[in-house]
């Protein structure tokens, strides 16, 4: 497929962006004014970028928790997000959602679930709302390889199948469900082969490549809006810290400084490097910096929510 160099430009912007969000996050929390426990999209970052990218306005995405990328990646206001962060009343939730729980619908982000395999459904719900109405709109639901051992997953592949539905299923495969690797909890560990049992495309790419996403997504998108049904796209890609936190975990065990350095070296905005020349790399630094300055500043000067229980009252 061809790609155009401003989209070259587009897509390693957005993967810039995810980036160095995420690490500004890590550098500010340990301040504690940030106490929404952030499950970081770092390593994952050429996933969201190439589906959204793939996506039109009108497409709507049902992230899960893993979700600051997500977000983002749709064209969420960073300003919000940062202010949802600090629990402030200017967020995208107004302070009560935190890292798990944003939202954006002008955007088309649906909100976003703590619960494993909580928005499968609901994307797919979307999907046959948006074609009941004549809309030839497309959703995207993405999930990590453990929201595979939940039954909804299976009953949504099914019904999405049946019904033909404009529905992305994209499976986040970093092998792990919290720390326990893949291989411990599924038989059968080539997720994209589940697709052929319920009648439909299922492919696995490398979900550190925002090309190689994008180019699939771009065609899963096209069958969608033909009315040709879903597509099952497992990407395989990796985290890099903890499951749930800022900090490394090696020292727990359950995988080796080697495996982590491994999928460092195939990380996605290195790989992505080719898209741009180094002027235009060194001008999007500055300009990502000035707007994460920005969207903290917002954050710490915004109010917080004002407390449901008024005082005096029964608690």
């Amino acid at each position: 497929m061809t790609h155009s160099e401003e989209l070259k430009k587009f897509l390693y912007h957005r993967l810039l962006l995810l980036r160095r969000v995420e690490e500004r996050i890590i550098a500010n929390y340990p301040n504690r004014e940030m106490r929404s426990p952030p499950h970081l999209y770092m390593g994952h970052e050429a996933v969201a970028v190439g589906v959204c990218s793939a996506l039109e306005k009108r497409d709507l995405v049902y992230p899960y928790y893993r979700s600051h990328g997500w977000y983002l990646a749709k064209g969420g206001d960073l300003n919000a997000m940062i202010a949802e962060l600090h629990g402030r009343e200017t967020g995208c939730s107004k302070g009560w959602g935190g890292s798990m729980h944003l939202i954006e619908i002008k955007a088309g982000v649906m909100g976003t679930s703590a619960i494993v395999g909580g928005t499968i459904s609901q994307a797919a719900g979307a999907a046959f709302a948006l074609r009941r109405q004549g809309k030839n709109a497309v959703c995207a639901v993405s999930f990590g390889d453990g929201a595979v051992e939940e039954g909804v997953f299976h009953e949504t592949l099914n019904f999405a199948a049946l019904r033909k539905l404009p529905v992305l299923f994209v499976c986040e495969n970093n092998l792990y469900a919290t720390n326990t690797r893949i291989e411990h909890r599924q038989g059968q560990t080539e997720i994209f082969r589940r697709a052929e049992s319920y009648g439909m495309p299922g492919v696995r790419i490398d979900g550190n490549d925002v090309l190689a996403v994008y180019d699939e997504a771009v065609r899963a998108v096209s069958r969608a809006r033909k009315g040709e049904g879903p597509t099952l796209i497992e990407c395989m890609t990796y985290r890099y810290l903890e499951h749930c936190g800022v900090n490394e975990d090696l020292h727990l065990g359950y995988r080796s400084d080697r495996e982590v350095k491994e999928w460092r070296a195939k990380d996605p905005l290195k790989k992505a490097g080719v898209l741009v020349n180094e002027k235009e790399a060194a001008r999007m630094e500055s300009e990502i910096r000035s707007a994460i300055d920005a969207a903290f500043a917002y954050a710490k000067s915004s109010p917080f929510p004002r407390t449901l229980v008024t005082e005096g009252s029964e608690r």
